[in-house]
């Protein structure tokens, strides 16, 4: 364990032996001898391939135990799985140990909410209308014990605020987790049918196919993510002075865009468009890009290509969609006076006028070869100054309310080191944006 920070062992020892109760049968209760062992390969295989080819997790039988099986039943079904399963990251025998004594924990919970609900019955009857709430409950059980489980090892491994850390586990696992529950109840239900265990195990074929097309979705996803990532390292190669400044205003292009209601889509490509808007500078000579001096009226001109630039080095990236548009005009400003096109107010993209005020916002935050970087609410204060001639109002108000409430909190990288921000004071008024 010697990988593993001293709290964090204490807890792996301590979840162990707060599982083991989990397992013990008692006297009065019996579980069907051929059960425990089927489903306990059945999730063995399941978690392996789940894992392997799809990057994910293999709950459905698991929760079919808790449906099917006594509490100790049940949570033997998690062990040999989770005890094989592969772990990426070393040391290998904790980290199984950790995670088997979770998944234990977690089932066995889920069970005796179940069976307090005295839904076993319904559930071998057949009831249909009768077994949804009580299984509803037992997935919500499974869902948090899991996610706080899961997020006391993450918070003492990483240092990560606990409740943060349980809130967003809890969230993000829900609506997977009561897909895999929908799973689980079904093949409960058909277990007890006419047609017993054999017609349990067809609802797993389903399952397979949409975590191949689940899988199919997040290679695609991974392929642009990398094509993006590919581009911004190239630029930050060639303009060192702006390292980190892409995913920044990614960032905060993405905060404003769900600060004003966008749907989760644009909301992504807002980020594409915030990361990727001066990939144009692959086209401009790096000796202007790191001149220290002013520069001419004609090295200015040139690098105020890069927008096209960008938009024609993008012009083969389909899925990005009208994030090229961000790229070609987020230097144009709402009073005309921009480039490259001297586009007017609504004539000028919105997902153009989101990336400007991200982009200003992080260069006068930020230090450059040229100037020092601004506090954030000086920053915020000149933004509020330029709006209406320089800025879209409605993009400054949103980043101002957002970081009014969320503070700014910028991505740190390996090259630049940045401290978090917290909200700052209101401001009012302002004086002299320069970009």
């Amino acid at each position: 364990m010697g990988e593993i920070p001293a709290r964090a062992r204490v807890y792996v020892v301590s979840v162990a032996l707060g599982a083991l109760p989990c397992l013990l049968p008692l006297p009065s209760v019996r579980a069907p001898w051929w059960a425990v062992p089927l489903l306990a390969a059945l999730y063995a295989g399941g978690e392996r391939i789940a894992r392997r080819r799809f990057a994910g997790t293999f709950y459905p039988v698991l929760l079919a135990g808790a449906f099917l099986l006594p509490p100790y039943a049940a949570a033997l079904v998690a062990l040999p799985g989770a005890l094989l399963s592969a772990v990426e990251q070393r040391p290998c025998l904790p980290r199984r140990i950790c995670r088997a004594a979770h998944l234990a924990i977690a089932v066995w919970a889920a069970a005796r909410v179940h069976g307090a609900l005295d839904a076993r019955h319904a559930v071998e009857a057949s009831d249909v209308p009768q077994v949804f709430l009580p299984a509803g409950a037992a997935v919500l059980v499974f869902c948090g014990v899991l996610a706080a489980l899961d997020g006391t090892i993450l918070a003492l491994a990483e240092g990560l605020p606990p409740t943060r850390v349980w809130r967003g586990l809890f969230l993000g696992s829900l609506a997977p987790v009561a897909v895999h529950g929908l799973a689980g109840l079904m093949m409960a239900v058909l277990w007890h049918s006419p047609y017993g265990p054999v017609a349990a195990l067809l609802v797993l074929f389903p399952m397979a196919v949409s975590w191949w097309m689940f899988a199919q979705y997040h290679r695609e996803r991974a392929a642009h993510q990398a094509t993006i990532r590919a581009l911004v390292q190239a630029v930050d190669i060639k303009d060192g002075y702006t390292r980190g400044h892409s995913e920044r205003v990614g960032q905060a292009s993405m905060m404003i865009a769900r600060e004003l209601g966008m749907d989760e889509g644009r909301v992504e490509v807002l980020r594409f468009a915030g990361i990727l808007h001066d990939v144009g500078k692959l086209g401009v000579p790096t000796r202007l890009l790191r001149k220290d001096g002013p520069l001419t009226p004609e090295e200015r001109r040139v690098i105020e290509l890069h927008p096209e630039y960008g938009h024609e080095i993008t012009r083969g990236i389909s899925f990005l969609g009208e994030a090229r548009s961000a790229i070609l005009h987020h230097h144009e400003r709402v009073d005309g006076s921009g480039y490259p096109y001297g586009l007017v107010g609504s004539q000028i993209p919105e997902c153009a006028r989101v990336v400007a005020v991200a982009d200003a916002f992080d260069a006068m935050t930020s230090t450059r070869s040229y100037s020092r970087a601004r506090p954030v609410a000086v920053a915020l204060e000149e933004l509020q100054r330029c709006s209406g001639s320089q800025f879209d109002p409605r993009m400054v108000t949103a980043l101002a309310r957002v970081i009014g409430r969320e503070g700014w909190r910028p991505v740190v990288t390996a090259d630049e080191p940045r401290p978090t921000v917290p909200p700052p004071a209101p401001v009012h008024g302002g004086s002299g944006a320069r970009r």
